[in-house]
């Protein structure tokens, strides 16, 4: 039996129980919504409901980063069971959650220097990191080293394609994505923005679909020219969706239909957690899958 654990963060936007099913400990980001902080707990004490009903009725989330306190919580029972720890981390692009990753390791090295404690910046949001992390997960099972599987993840990392599309621009907006006179004219002649994560982990426009039929489309046609192996994908594919489970729905539909080899059958569709809906808002559909080829600048 493999003597590690692997770890990651709460932006992996999977399901409390899934992270459970795969003996993966996470380190719970912030959210702080209508003056009162929060940790994310993966929808444990709240739902996807009550959480976009209150943006939806006008409240403005921000969120925090882990600190290194945070991460030494996670960490040192596992260290301190005679485990040594591969912690997978949310894209550095995105937050400086890997550098309080890094520091806790730092700090922990010096109190058990007999243990191996390895970070990984995924350079990955939302279900794209979990896709990551469940791969990770996989991998070990079936008997990859620690040392092993850190370098699977550095040269394949990139291969995991994440593609995002939104109906709502007054988030982009705020994010800086877009400006305020792009927002309202896209809004006016509804246009998705279609974006991805691209290879330094930053959230990228790639493409504005008039609309999010024309949407969809675009992100199938991307599955088909991308996916490793094409039609013959046989890897595990995820949707997150922010309280737009239809159009989730629509995507993962057209996927299954085209594509019969995917890992469990099926395109597996979560929720967009609180830490990325505070910047997302609702209205958000994500695609993740792995790729042929390296996402590139």
């Amino acid at each position: 039996m493999s003597n590690y654990k692997i770890t990651c963060s709460s932006t992996c936007d999977l399901t409390a129980e899934h992270l459970k099913a795969l003996d993966c400990a996470y380190i719970k980001f912030h959210y702080i919504i209508d003056g009162a902080e929060y940790p994310d707990d993966l929808f444990t004490t709240c739902t996807p409901e009550d959480f976009y009903g209150k943006i939806k009725n006008g409240a403005l989330p921000t969120t925090s980063q882990i600190t290194p306190a945070e991460a030494i919580e996670v960490f040192e029972p596992i260290l301190k069971q005679g485990y040594d720890l591969l912690h997978i981390e949310f894209s550095s692009g995105l937050s400086g959650s890997y550098n309080s990753s890094l520091a806790a390791k730092a700090e922990l090295e010096k109190k058990y220097p007999e243990r191996k404690i390895c970070v990984v910046d995924s350079l990955a949001a939302s279900s794209g990191y979990g896709l990551l992390v469940d791969k990770a997960v996989e991998l070990k099972n079936s008997g990859m080293s620690i040392d092993e599987l850190y370098a699977w993840l550095e040269e394949n990392k990139l291969r995991l394609r994440h593609w995002f599309f939104t109906g709502n621009l007054a988030h982009l907006k705020r994010g800086g994505r877009v400006s305020g006179a792009a927002a309202t004219i896209g809004s006016l002649l509804k246009i998705c923005p279609v974006m991805d994560v691209n290879s330094l982990g930053k959230l990228t426009v790639r493409k504005k679909a008039l609309g999010k039929k024309k949407a969809k489309k675009i992100v199938a046609e991307l599955i088909r020219e991308q996916a490793e192996d094409g039609l013959d994908y046989a890897e595990k594919c995820y949707i997150s969706n922010s309280m737009v489970l239809e159009d989730a729905t629509d995507v993962a539909r057209d996927i299954e239909q085209e594509f019969k080899c995917l890992k469990g059958g099926k395109v597996f569709i979560n929720n967009i957690g609180t830490v990325i809906g505070s910047h997302t808002g609702d209205g958000t559909v994500a695609l993740f899958y792995f790729s042929k080829d390296k996402r590139e600048l």
